[in-house]
């Protein structure tokens, strides 16, 4: 009997190895990264307050219960704010625009929210879509993307595509080609504009001008050492998603597979496991405290040595997609006058030597 379980063992680890092929980066942790100098600031503590109360909304629920509590809780997130942009429903790709006073409807952002792809929303990432309007001078599309369970995560990924290819010769005002493009999304919806970036230009398509990645998730492998390392740092993934330290990768490997229909070493959804090269000037933030902080350094780390022009900038002590705290949090307030510094330095002229 104990060779038949020794048998049944031997044949899952390499049917495991066989199946997941999960590709060593721990040499792209060698790369320096330098952190921003400073300290949170004292609104940072009111931020930590807010995400209390999100882990409060749910204590005790369980199962669809508990994320529907979640999804009502995020929907909040922006409720109160002054927000100067009109928001505009779309039905077909579903989600909303976002015009700040005088946005050149000509330049468009595609911008994908974050929720670890079973939550969030357009109206849950207004404070971050009515600053990115203003800044790049655009009109923001916030695509309303089919969320997990209730879909498959390769629809959530569809309407992706099918969003930004009508982005291209769709505006608020109608059917018009766009001048400028952007694909930007946090956390997980920065997973999806990674990939997105990389099917955009192996599918034919004009590529972005550029791309914004907050906080992304990169790789579900789970293999960055921050996955582990930063959990207690991590108010907001940490008490989500700590748990998981305790349980070995390969099992981790196998439920991602059964959950998402898509294996965690697919590129689709570690964009950290695709092809790197050729991809549009990319902008990422992370904090040197979140979980996801080396998955966001590998994915740099490698688009540099495939000589794609990806800039990994960090802050200090900031919880994961501080950005969202906009206007109460200075810090938040200092990533979007970064991400108006990039795309102004994008567009700048160049000087040309003879």
């Amino acid at each position: 009997m104990l060779w038949i379980v020794i048998a049944i063992v031997g044949l899952i680890i390499a049917i495991t190895l066989v199946l997941f092929r999960v590709e060593d980066f721990s040499h792209f942790d060698q790369d320096e990264h330098p952190v921003r100098e400073a300290l949170p600031s004292e609104a940072h503590e009111q931020v930590l307050g807010r995400i209390r109360d999100m882990g409060n909304a749910s204590r005790g629920l369980r199962g669809k219960a508990r994320l529907m509590a979640l999804r009502q809780h995020m929907d909040g997130l922006s409720e109160g704010l002054a927000l100067a942009s009109a928001f505009r429903f779309n039905d077909e790709p579903r989600g909303e625009w976002v015009l700040a006073p005088g946005a050149d409807s000509q330049r468009r952002m595609l911008y994908i929210h974050g929720g670890a792809w079973a939550a969030g929303s357009p109206r849950s990432h207004r404070a971050i879509t009515d600053r990115l309007s203003h800044i790049a001078n655009a009109a923001v599309f916030a695509l309303d993307y089919r969320l997990m369970p209730e879909n498959r995560f390769m629809d959530g990924v569809r309407d992706c595509r099918k969003a930004y290819a009508w982005l291209l010769d769709h505006g608020p005002d109608g059917e018009s080609a766009a001048d400028f493009m952007v694909v930007a999304g946090d956390s997980a919806g920065g997973s999806h504009a990674l990939a997105l970036i990389a099917w955009i230009r192996d599918s034919g398509l004009p590529q972005a001008d550029a791309a914004i990645a907050l906080s992304p998730s990169t790789d579900l492998t789970l293999t960055a050492p921050s996955n582990r390392g930063n959990i207690a740092s991590d108010p907001l993934l940490g008490p989500v998603f700590g748990g998981l330290s305790k349980i070995p990768l390969p099992v981790i490997w196998w439920a991602t597979l059964a959950a998402f229909r898509v294996s965690p070493t697919s590129p689709v959804a570690s964009p950290l496991r695709g092809n790197l090269a050729n991809l549009p000037p990319t902008l990422i933030h992370a904090s040197d405290t979140e979980m996801l902080l080396d998955n966001a350094r590998r994915y740099a780390a490698k688009a540099r040595s495939m000589a794609s022009p990806v800039e990994l900038h960090t802050w200090p002590g900031m919880v994961h997609v501080w950005h969202i705290f906009t206007p109460l949090l200075p810090e938040a307030n200092d990533a979007f006058d970064d991400i108006a510094e990039f795309l102004a330095q994008l567009e700048a002229p160049q000087d040309h030597k003879p």
